[in-house]
């Protein structure tokens, strides 16, 4: 992924919640620093588990893939 598409991902998100608060509309998302840690945490295990290069297939082992 490039600069430009992670800079233009986070401006997007900024002027969307910027918006959400203009409009006092609640944000689809934690409203607490713990709950946005809690999915940083859920992405840096999946990015390390991929990174290890270990994985089971789930949906193959129960014939549904």
């Amino acid at each position: 992924m490039s600069n430009l598409v992670t800079a233009l991902a986070f401006l997007t998100g900024l002027l969307t919640g910027a918006l959400f608060a203009y409009l006092e509309i609640p944000i689809p998302a934690p409203p607490s620093i713990a709950g946005v840690l809690g999915i940083v945490g859920i992405y840096a295990g999946f990015k390390l588990v991929e990174f290890s290069g270990a994985s089971f297939d789930l949906l193959g082992a129960l014939g549904l893939g």
